[in-house]
């Protein structure tokens, strides 16, 4: 019987469907033994004899495929795979895959709700009530307040929808910039220093490539409002924590809510000592619906793989273009 590795934690709270089909299907399934996101050399030891991965934010390098003589496939359970060697799997001849769209609707949801609890302090009256304090903080109207969104994709556009729903000015940046849908829902364009010295709230929704590696700088924090707020729920690798942090205890920034890090958990991080700042647990996709559907659609992209067939999401398509 063939094995077939699930690492993502939330995987199984989609209920016993999706690993049911696996078995169905002849394999043995194995599930995350950790309880977090594994490290490369720990993958390696538990995909030894797999034949298919399904990963969350799990590390997945060449050791990994060097490791596994029998892997076909890592079917990525959710949307990013910049913790996958894309190389070092087209080289070793492993499809991978991932689950584009399935998590859009949650991860905006997430975002909108962050922008929420930062403008009205929800989370801090929350703890000041339950420690017997009646103090009100003081916040901002969405009304006639300016979100600033990097990246317009599903997600991006996603919020720029709530946000025009709240009466909310809305500019956006992306390098590949969609008109008719900015034009469609009021949606400004916007350059990126523009953006960021006219925005109450800046959002990131775009993926960790060279370009956008640290393009939260010190610099470009610095450009931002000292009344302005900071949201990421895209990729930790955006922001430069040392310089948030810097911004966030000078007072150079109001607040800021952060569901995504460098390294999670992120307990060494002195994001978790500063009072202005919202953290989440990299929540984005954890809705019950999402959570279902990125399951079963990552095991279908496995399955496919293994019956010989090309699924509709291939991350890598030039390894089929090499057969």
């Amino acid at each position: 019987m063939s094995v077939i590795l699930v690492t993502p934690r939330s995987f199984q709270e989609a209920g016993p469907g999706p690993a049911e089909k696996l078995r169905r299907a002849g394999h043995e399934v194995r599930f995350n033994d950790l309880g977090r996101a594994m490290k490369a050399k720990e993958m390696a030891e538990r995909a030894r004899d797999a034949v298919a991965i399904i990963p969350g934010t799990d590390q997945i390098t060449r050791e990994v495929f060097e490791a596994a003589p029998d892997l076909k496939v890592v079917s990525r359970y959710g949307v990013g795979y910049e913790s996958v060697d894309l190389k070092a799997a087209t080289e070793f001849g492993v499809v991978v895959t991932n689950t584009p769209g399935v998590n859009s609707d949650a991860v905006a949801d997430l975002a909108f709700s962050l922008i929420l609890s930062l403008a009205r302090w929800i989370p801090k009256h929350d703890s000041l009530m339950k420690q017997r304090e009646w103090k009100r903080m003081v916040g901002v109207e969405m009304p006639g307040s300016t979100l600033g969104i990097i990246g317009m994709g599903a997600i991006g556009k996603g919020v720029a929808r709530r946000a025009k729903g709240f009466g909310m000015r809305v500019l956006a940046y992306d390098v590949y910039f969609d008109g008719g849908f900015a034009s469609e829902h009021g949606v400004e364009e916007a350059g990126l220093d523009e953006l960021l010295r006219e925005s109450d709230f800046v959002t990131l929704h775009c993926p960790v490539t060279p370009e956008t590696e640290g393009l939260m700088s010190a610099g470009r924090i610095g450009q931002m409002k000292p009344t302005a707020y900071l949201i990421n729920t895209a990729r930790g690798e955006l922001v430069d924590e040392d310089a948030l942090c810097h911004a966030l205890r000078e007072g150079k920034l109001a607040g800021a809510a952060v569901d995504v890090f460098r390294t999670e958990p992120p307990w060494g991080s002195p994001l978790m000592e500063i009072d202005n700042v919202i953290l989440s647990p990299h929540a984005g996709a954890c809705a019950r619906q999402t959570i279902e559907r990125m399951a079963f659609q990552s095991v279908d992209n496995a399955l496919a793989v293994l019956e010989g067939k090309r699924p509709t999401s291939v991350v890598n398509p030039e390894v089929y273009d090499n057969k």
